[in-house]
């Protein structure tokens, strides 16, 4: 090797350095054995006292399952008797009154989530039984007068003794939900004939359509924002009729696109013209194609209704003529009118979306990049999802009527990774076994013990559909971290939502009666804190409730140990296989009163 000049570089001699070498790695070596002496005698010292710091650091046993260590969990404050986290109005004024977008989801972060149990009111009852419930509900359960006094002239509900009752009524259906849903089907044909079997309520009230359309085989969500009507979903809930928290403003609603057969404002009160339609493009969204939305109240029939609703027929016919120009550009059409209803209809015909593409045209047709499932936490666009030519099946006219949809393979359970017919059939088999299983384990499963139920990760519903035949309806959750398998689910005729299961569900307390997973935690521990996820179960679930723990029997023990903490009683069963590696949790929540008094 050279200089730079050209020079050789003079190279020390190799045997001259190979002493220096040695002697340093023997002090090296010499010094790393004594560092390591000091560690390991304070290891166990070291080790011992992050244990004691953390209730859940986890530790494996000999035989390959997780421990964590005891712990009771204290009681929350009286006043969280109605806690919803991520709808909690003590936290609105952090967020802007734009769209009322202070009602959508905003949970709390990790260092202010509660670790407490939720308390029931004063005077709690055990709920009365299905289908009694739809009638009437104990009126310490859900101790809000608001609704009662300020809707008494549209018979919401009333207060009779320690009881409220539920008549019917509503805003635009005083005489009875029962006379306006069959004028409601004498508008709407397939409503009588399995045609339409999932509906959506938007603005629902004490949830009296739903309720009622659950006689006709028509199973509704019915939405509504924690606002000013206090509990309207927890009335429903406590009724046995399905509803979520939920507000259309600026984010998605946790839906799939093209899933619900049916979609129902009866004076819900959202403003469908503002905002360039936007609200409209929403429920565009989720509907099916040949879907029917429904509108009653203002400005349907405004010839007549004009002057109770303190403005001008002028207005009001301005406003109709708006509503109908933007359905009709989002592909809409009127199907049917009659008094205070109005029905248009998505239309599934693609020469319509065409036409969307056409420039400056408003609203536009999505592009590609938008994912129309895509629904959690994701910002309404204003433009039409319009639908994937692709699918043959998804149209209203399509499918198959109810019942016979509940076991056809819907065409969308191609898209899921891994899915296909005969996926899906070997799915609803497995299904009625575990099911079979299951009712062996909880004798209530099948009686009027248990109406609310929440498969919490569902794949395609088969825990639904081989419940199908009880008194009971189930709220398929699907993680918005795993496939999206939800819009299968719609399409064989089951309600559900996304939802992550690191945050809490948007209900309110003790609202279920049955909780079931299915490798939960297995699957989601990595994120998710299994503590943070069983206090929010606890919430959830009614006094008296059960939780049907499937896992794997690395986290029976970890869960059982949680569960104890938070006064539930869980014992360990085999599966209906007997296998090892994999145990059921069946657990009871027990019912007590806080010692604690309301601020």
């Amino acid at each position: 090797m050279k200089s730079k000049d050209g020079k050789p570089i003079s190279q020390p001699d190799k045997s001259s350095r190979t002493v220096p070498m040695a002697l340093m790695f023997i002090v090296l070596c010499g010094f790393s054995f004594y560092l390591g002496g000091i560690f390991c005698s304070e290891k166990d010292k070291y080790t011992t006292q992050a244990i004691n710091k953390s209730v859940e650091t986890p530790k494996q046993t000999a035989a390959g399952s997780l421990q964590i260590k005891a712990v009771a969990f204290p009681e929350c404050g009286a006043d969280f008797q109605d806690y919803t986290p991520c709808t909690d109005p003590k936290r609105w004024k952090k967020y802007t009154l734009h769209r009322l977008s202070f009602m959508e989801r905003h949970c709390p972060p990790v260092f202010e989530k509660k670790e407490c149990l939720v308390p029931p009111p004063d005077g709690y009852k055990l709920p009365i039984r299905w289908p009694k419930s739809k009638d009437e509900s104990w009126y310490r359960n859900v101790p809000y007068d608001w609704i009662n006094k300020q809707k008494s002239n549209q018979h919401w509900l009333k207060k009779e003794g320690e009881k409220f009752l539920f008549p019917g009524g509503g805003t635009m259906f005083p005489n009875g939900v029962s006379e306006y849903v069959d004028l409601m089907q004498d508008l709407i044909p397939g409503m009588k004939d399995g045609t339409i079997r999932t509906a959506i309520d938007t603005g629902c009230g004490v949830a009296s359509w739903g309720g009622d359309l659950l006689d006709r085989g028509i199973l509704t969500v019915s939405l509504a924002p924690r606002d000013n009507h206090e509990a309207q979903v927890q009335f429903a809930l406590e009724r046995g009729i399905p509803a979520v928290l939920g507000i259309i403003s600026t984010q998605r609603l946790p839906f799939p696109s093209n899933s619900f057969d049916m979609a129902h404002c009866s004076r819900c009160l959202i403003p469908w013209t503002e905002f360039g339609g936007i609200y409209l493009l929403e429920v565009h969204r989720i509907l099916r194609p040949g879907g029917f939305w429904v509108l009653s109240g203002p400005p349907v029939n405004y010839e007549n209704r004009w002057k109770g609703w303190n403005t001008t027929i002028e207005d009001q016919k301005s406003d109709y003529e708006k509503l109908q120009e933007l359905l009709t550009s989002m592909c809409f059409k009127l199907y049917n009118k009659k008094d205070d209803i109005a029905v248009w209809q998505k239309l599934s015909d693609n020469s319509c979306y065409k036409k969307l593409e056409a420039p400056d045209n408003y609203p536009s047709k999505c592009d590609d990049g938008t994912e129309p499932d895509s629904a959690w936490y994701t910002p309404i666009r204003p433009c039409v999802v319009s639908p994937n030519p692709k699918y043959k099946k998804v149209a209203l006219k399509s499918l198959a009527k109810w019942p016979e949809r509940l076991h056809s393979a819907p065409e969308r359970v191609a898209d899921v990774r891994g899915g296909s017919d005969g996926a899906f059939k070997h799915d609803d088999s497995k299904w009625k076994t575990r099911v079979k299983h299951y009712k062996k384990l909880v004798p209530a499963i099948g009686t009027d013990k248990i109406r609310n139920v929440m498969d919490m990760n569902t794949l395609y519903g088969g825990f639904a559909a081989a419940l199908i035949d009880s008194p009971l309806w189930v709220m398929n959750v699907v993680s918005s971290y795993s496939p999206n398998t939800l819009a299968v689910v719609y399409d064989r005729g089951l309600i559900g939502t996304y939802h992550d299961w690191c945050e809490a569900f948007s209900t309110y307390p003790r609202t279920y009666d049955l909780l079931h997973l299915d490798g939960l935690f297995t699957s989601e521990s990595h994120r998710c804190e299994m503590k943070y996820v069983l206090l929010e179960m606890d919430r959830v679930l009614r006094p008296n409730g059960y939780a049907i723990i499937r896992e794997s029997s690395y986290f029976v023990d970890a869960v059982s140990t949680i569960a104890k903490g938070m006064r539930w009683g869980c014992r360990k069963e085999d599966t209906e296989y007997g296998v090892e590696n994999e145990k059921i949790l069946i657990c009871q929540k027990k019912l007590w009163y806080s010692s604690k008094k309301s601020s």
